[in-house]
């Protein structure tokens, strides 16, 4: 079967190898000159089923208010004209109750730890190396407030059949020595020894010359401007190379495009609750092994990742509601060198961070869409998220 896959991002491109895997003729559309360019490319980096949640749960509501009022906020909201962007915050508010969080995330946990396993023996059996990690994820509190409210997510853990482990400041240390050197700065955590880390740039990039080598086609440079439906079934896609428009005719395609997958659904009828929301980091190469992050540490204040890349440290953070804009604000870039810079003094040259941003496509409920449409031969694999 011809399988069309749009996007190539590393969403796409896993599709895509499994795809040619199991004996398809695949080729990848992507409106950039490579693949892994846009949310893919300096995201935090994490690998994590164990801290796989949704936003929306009981208490967001009043924490996003304080959120919004903090110096150092992990939400910003830019007021503009925008249906969606109400819409998806109405729905996302529906969610925030015990009963929804607790039903969305047992949802999501047993999809993503699905997909490590998935991604272990990816790597085993193709060797690919992109800065892995595999020592856990370590969500720090701050105060003891957060350390007990954590038995929400413990609870569900634990019907899943997640491994976690709620450490205290001594816990923390023993897993994240660095942290000793700040430890009057949080009371405990709770570490996910399942996580993994590992640079989502670098393995997308590995991952598309082993499809290439299988066989799949990359178009790169190629808008999709449309998909083709006659008869309630997908026929393929208009797209503009430069200035040459021509039409892809495919059996089945798969539309990963992130946040911009509504733009492509849109037009023949098909809604989904999906919005960009927009998330910054900051790279920055590590001076003091010692001082640096041994794996990922979550801090739960200010919702920002420290995950250790090989000769780096990724910062990333922020949920900021600005539809597709992709300007970089300075206050974000402060907050992110703020908290690393705090929690891991002296274990990177903030002076050299590189700064970047990119559009999490996101559901208002927390788990992905994935799988068939009403069209005949069209599938969808958007929404993850931070995940």
């Amino acid at each position: 079967m011809k399988v069309l896959v749009l996007g190539g991002g590393v969403i796409g491109v896993s599709a895509a190898w499994q795809l040619a895997s199991a004996g398809h003729e695949v080729e990848v559309v992507e409106r950039q000159p490579g693949v892994a360019l846009e949310t893919s490319f300096a995201n935090a980096g994490e690998v994590s089923p164990g801290y796989s949640a949704p936003w929306a749960g009981p208490g967001v509501p009043l924490k996003a208010i304080k959120w919004l009022l903090m110096h150092h906020r992990p939400l910003v909201i830019r007021p503009r004209v925008d249906l969606d962007m109400l819409r998806w915050c109405l729905a996302m508010l529906r969610n925030c109750t015990s009963a929804r969080y607790e039903r969305n995330k047992g949802r999501m946990l047993p999809l993503a730890e699905y997909s490590r396993d998935c991604l272990r023996t990816l790597r085993r059996e193709t060797g690919l190396a992109y800065d892995e990690r595999a020592l856990g994820t370590l969500q720090l509190f701050r105060t003891q407030l957060q350390f007990d409210g954590s038995r929400l997510d413990t609870d569900v853990l634990e019907r899943c059949g997640v491994p976690w482990q709620r450490l205290d400041r001594d816990g923390c240390i023993a897993h994240e020595p660095a942290l000793a050197r700040v430890a009057h700065k949080f009371v405990g955590g709770l570490r996910l020894p399942g996580d993994e880390t590992g640079d989502c740039f670098k393995f997308t990039q590995e991952l598309a010359a082993l499809a290439q080598a299988r066989g799949v086609r990359f178009r790169f440079g190629t808008t999709v401007q449309r998909l083709l439906v006659e008869g309630g079934r997908l026929q393929g896609v208009a797209v503009q190379n430069g200035d040459e428009p021509a039409e892809l005719r495919a059996d089945a395609c798969l539309v990963a495009v992130g946040s911009h997958t509504p733009r492509l659904l849109t037009p023949i009828g098909l809604r989904i609750p999906v919005y960009p929301v927009k998330g910054y980091s900051i790279t920055v190469p590590i001076t003091d092994a010692a001082g640096a992050p041994e794996s990922t540490v979550m801090d739960e204040t200010h919702k920002v990742a420290i995950t250790r890349l090989g000769d780096r440290i990724r910062v990333g953070g922020t949920a900021e509601l600005a539809g597709y804009s992709l300007r970089l604000h300075g206050a974000r870039r402060r907050t992110l060198l703020h908290v690393v810079g705090g929690l891991y003094p002296g274990g990177g040259d903030l002076s050299r961070a590189e700064f970047w941003c990119g559009l999490r496509p996101m559901t208002p409920d927390g788990p992905p869409i994935v799988g068939a449409t009403s069209v005949a031969g069209l599938y969808l694999a958007t929404g993850h998220g931070t995940l």
